[in-house]
């Protein structure tokens, strides 16, 4: 038998009611949208080193592994995973395409309140000049 039945059952729901609360309330909105950002330009602006949804979401793990086997390994060619060879460097292989900083990377960082550190080291490229 439970003892204080009268309190602890509703102290439960109560907890479980707030705990879950964050999934109940966002039921029905809408899920992200990313901002607009300028259509990449280039030579190799048609494809990208992976597919879009695949770099929206894991662009910075394969910056850092990139860095990782560039300076660590000197390793300088990515294969992806369609096969295509890409050479390993932000400011050649990215940058060749997503040229303009302020309407490319900041649109995207700034809404979803990042600051990376990729210009500690890289020349910030200026845009389509």
């Amino acid at each position: 038998m439970l003892y204080n039945a009268k309190y602890i059952i509703p102290g439960l729901v109560v907890a479980v009611a707030a705990f879950t609360a964050p999934f109940w309330l966002n039921i029905g909105t809408p899920s992200y949208t990313y901002p607009d950002v300028a259509v990449p330009t280039g030579e190799d602006s048609k494809q990208c080193v992976e597919p879009k949804e695949w770099m929206r979401t894991q662009h910075m793990t394969l910056l850092n592994t990139w860095r990782d086997e560039a300076v660590r390994f000197d390793k300088r060619t990515y294969v992806a995973t369609d096969g295509k060879k890409w050479d390993i460097s932000l400011q050649n292989t990215c940058l060749g395409c997503h040229a303009n900083k302020v309407d490319f990377c900041d649109k995207c960082h700034n809404s979803n309140n990042v600051q990376p550190y990729c210009w500690n080291c890289h020349v910030a490229p200026k845009g389509n000049e």
